[in-house]
């Protein structure tokens, strides 16, 4: 008798970005809202700085015990996380007494294509 079984066959994740390349036509008014909302949110040093850790953790995902040493308190690093998630920038996930941050799969692809042109995948 053998233990062995088939395992379903996963899509990749499909990219799908927040816009068209600016190079492709004129943002719609939501659009841009959204867009701007993103950039907006990663405008500030601090979000910055902690999106970039999140976004180059091993394994795609950083717990905020590990990313809070960026010059502000812990109440601050919490507000700029908010304001992350908010954007639509980063997801979380609460693991007993920690949270769990990783950057959304289609946003640094998406935010890529819209400045470039390009097709980022």
């Amino acid at each position: 008798m053998s233990n062995r079984r088939t395992l379903p066959v996963l899509e990749p994740d499909v990219v799908v970005p927040c816009c068209p390349p600016l190079t492709e036509r004129t943002l719609t008014a939501a659009e841009a809202e959204r867009t701007a909302a993103m950039f907006k949110a990663l405008s500030d040093p601090v979000r910055l700085r902690l999106f970039s850790a999140v976004a180059s953790a091993p394994g795609g995902e950083a717990c905020v015990c590990d990313i809070s040493d960026v010059g502000v308190s812990q109440p601050t690093v919490s507000h700029h996380l908010k304001k992350l998630k908010d954007a639509g920038l980063l997801a979380s996930e609460r693991r007993g007494t920690w949270v769990y941050y990783r950057v959304e799969p289609s946003v640094l692809a998406g935010m890529g294509r819209l400045l470039t042109g390009s097709t980022l995948a």
